[in-house]
């Protein structure tokens, strides 16, 4: 393999491995941007790790750290560097794949999942004291002010007990006033459906371009390698 060639697949290298560091960082912030704004995460305890929010940040800095280190390696021309990369880069695409597959197989376990926690939450809701677990309370209001539902399956959920969140219009605090009739179960899995759309596409574009790097710096590897370069 000529210079000329060996400098183009270095370039290329180090600018995928760039641009896959950037959309780490992107995925990272919109996941930060994400737990600040959707106030749903104390209702679903269970799903916590599956979250969109904590699954963006989680997968955006690993792919940050791998591709920094295929940056580095690119650059420097380090064998030690580009093997510790391609490691860390294929685990890295199994646990994405592992993670697809997880999503995929346990869809439905995920949906009972979500609607015990629901549940859960509305009773800690419905028995807490006026002061007591506001955090529940201002993000199942929030959730039932947002999506126009009341309750979990709907507003008998409540047992009487029902907040002025699921009122459909103001005045509220008449006694005769209208509420939503629709559940929040329904509204919220689709609103979840949507975010893990996105995150999935993210996750399937970065998948591509770790696979392109990949691709690209394996002979980039033999060649340091047939050379005996590289060592540092």
């Amino acid at each position: 393999m000529n210079r000329s060639c060996v400098s183009c697949l270095k370039t290329m290298v180090v600018s995928l491995n760039f641009l896959c560091w950037l959309c780490g960082g992107f995925v990272v912030g919109f996941g930060e941007f994400q737990m600040i704004h959707s106030k749903y995460a104390s209702l679903v305890t269970t799903f916590w790790p599956i979250y969109p929010a904590n699954t963006l940040v989680v997968t955006g800095t690993i792919v940050m750290c791998v591709c920094y280190m295929g940056v580095l390696g690119g650059m420097r021309e380090s064998r030690c560097m580009l093997i510790t990369f391609f490691i860390l880069l294929v685990i890295l695409m199994l646990v994405e794949l592992a993670m697809a597959l997880v999503f995929l197989i346990y869809s439905r376990e995920i949906d009972s999942f979500f609607e015990k926690d629901l549940m859960r939450s509305l009773e800690i809701y419905r028995q807490s004291s006026p002061e007591g677990n506001k955090t529940i309370k201002d993000d199942f209001d929030a959730v039932q002010h947002l999506f126009r539902c009341c309750g979990v399956h709907g507003q008998a959920d409540w047992k009487g007990n029902i907040p002025i969140s699921c009122c459909t219009k103001d005045p509220c605090n008449i006694p005769f006033n209208t509420n939503w009739q629709e559940g929040c179960v329904d509204k919220l899995k689709n609103w979840f459906a949507s975010n893990y759309l996105s995150t999935g596409a993210g996750v399937v574009t970065m998948f591509i371009i770790q696979f392109i790097c990949l691709s690209i710096s394996i002979p980039l590897f033999c060649h340091f390698k047939r050379h005996g370069l590289g060592y540092q």
